[in-house]
């Protein structure tokens, strides 16, 4: 065994993930000396932490390199989820810095947590290798269920901790179990690698194929609780309710970017050869469109019947995971793959805009005791806080896909890919499905504009979570009205090429 060298190991490629991930070490031990009344400045080094993340990422956006032994690929799938994961981190410090206050949780090692979690997030968008993908999930995750159960004093969030830690810990060791098979069969854990000696096994059968195909389906159960799909979403509703707001709002998009990147990696990049018979399509192919078909139909009809805006919200979720993996199905046809993963991207892109605006109205209503997030608490919003409701209405017609807003772009390029595949029912579903789900997201529009009430003071809409919501709903209406620069940005996408060093 030979010890690589530095231009080996290429750690100029890393930096984005790796220097985030260093200044959670750097935040602690500041945070430790600063005094009790000054640690407020521990979130604006996080925040200044993530910008320069944001400003290395732009830096090697159109670059492609291999890094630590090529277990790591930096290139404009990657930066571009991690522009994306950046984003969120900035918006959820804005977020949580006076919520953290008036409630009571204002701890330093929270925005550590956050740091750590995105950066895990980031090493999931570059992995191209199993065991990077599984120490990116367990680095990603494990932040996250500390920080859904940081509101120690009550229940629901401790619940809910809890209730992420074991259904998470049951769902990464669907993921090792599952690379362990693929390891068995091909005799590596490096997706190229791999890729390469899939078409052998396909070809000849056997054992190893089995192997193949139980691994490649116990990968997508794990990711599949990860970005929450149906039958995997269980956990939702329940710990987005009891998390504390902010880390609700973190976690319903960067989970998701760090999920389906990690699903099209391995997926696209890795298995696109595991097909059966003569068909070109990968035998994943049909049982992402099943999943993707019940997780849109699941969702959108039970947040039609919910009357608490964060577990309407947790559907939708549900329900958005559904249309993402519509791109992944699509990224399954060999002449598509490229396409649907653009329009995954765009898709993202467009939902963590429009997510994390209507999380940081939610947060602005809610009670220090976490109370106040019913449907009921938003009747008469728009005449008590009339800016924050129009911005509420925005984000509601983008979820709807409305035209003119980013929800509408994203899902133009999700159906566009998808049909372009040839997976017509798939379609269809989808747009039945985005029908019903205008039901719920327009109730919210008519509690705040057309029934009758003084209207929620909304106190929680401090400065901070006021450029949150400025900034989301910028990124709502200019990612609606001007798409091609999200598609600009994607024009260097590819997937399928990473094969081929």
């Amino acid at each position: 065994m030979t010890t690589p060298t530095l231009s080996e190991l290429n750690l100029g490629a890393t930096l984005p993930a790796v220097l985030l991930a260093l200044g959670t070490i750097f935040l602690l031990m500041v945070d430790i000396f600063l005094p009790k009344e000054r640690r407020h400045l521990t979130a604006w080094l996080a925040l200044g932490g993530i910008g320069v993340s944001f400003a290395l990422t732009l830096w090697n956006f159109n670059t492609q390199a291999y890094a630590l032994e090529d277990m790591f690929i930096a290139d404009p799938f990657s930066s571009f989820m991690n522009m994306i994961v950046l984003i969120v981190a900035a918006l959820t410090v804005l977020l949580g810095i006076d919520y953290m206050k008036r409630t009571g949780l204002a701890r330093g090692e929270f925005w550590s947590l956050l740091l750590l979690s995105t950066s895990g997030v980031m090493f999931m968008t570059s992995a191209n290798d199993l065991l990077v993908v599984f120490i990116a999930l367990e680095l990603l995750s494990i932040p996250l269920y500390v920080m859904t159960a940081f509101r120690s004093n009550n229940a629901k969030s401790e619940e809910a901790g809890m209730k992420y830690f074991i259904l998470g810990a049951f769902s990464s060791a669907f993921f090792v179990y599952g690379a362990a098979l693929i390891y068995g069969a091909t005799g590596t854990t490096n997706l190229p690698e791999i890729f390469t000696a899939v078409a052998g096994i396909t070809s000849s059968g056997g054992a190893s194929l089995a192997y193949l195909l139980v691994g490649a389906g116990m990968i997508i159960v794990a990711l599949g609780f990860k970005v929450a799909v149906v039958p995997f979403h269980m956990w939702t509703p329940d710990v987005y309710e009891g998390a504390p707001t902010p880390v609700t709002a973190f976690m319903s998009v960067g989970a998701k970017i760090g999920g389906f990147a990690a699903l099209l990696r391995v997926l696209v990049t890795a298995l696109p050869a595991l097909a059966a018979g003569q068909s070109p399509d990968p035998v994943w192919q049909n049982t992402i469109m099943i999943i993707s078909a019940l997780t849109m139909i699941v969702g959108n009809f039970v947040a039609v019947s919910q009357t608490n805006l964060k577990r309407m919200l947790a559907y939708s979720s549900i329900a958005h995971a559904g249309y993402i993996l519509m791109a992944v199905a699509a990224a399954g046809n060999p002449l598509q793959s490229d396409a649907a993963a653009k329009a995954a991207l765009v898709y993202l892109l467009s939902y963590a805009f429009t997510n994390i605006g209507a999380f940081a109205v939610v947060l602005a209503i809610e009670k220090n005791d976490g109370s106040g997030t019913e449907l009921s608490n938003i009747i008469g919003l728009a005449r008590s806080k009339p800016i924050v409701a129009a911005m509420m209405a925005v984000f509601m017609l983008s979820l709807a896909g409305i035209p003119l807003t980013a929800g509408f772009t994203g899902k133009w390029f999700i159906f566009q890919s998808t049909m372009s595949a040839g997976l017509y029912p798939l379609a269809i579903i989808g747009v039945l499905t985005s029908v019903v789900s205008a039901y719920y997201y327009v109730r919210v529009i008519v509690n705040m504009y057309l029934l009758d009430g003084a209207g929620d003071p909304a106190e929680g809409a401090t400065p901070y979570v006021n450029w949150a919501l400025y900034a989301a709903f910028a990124g709502v209406v200019v990612l609606g009205l001007f798409p091609i620069l999200a598609t600009n940005l994607t024009e260097a996408v590819t997937l399928v090429a990473l094969t081929v060093r």
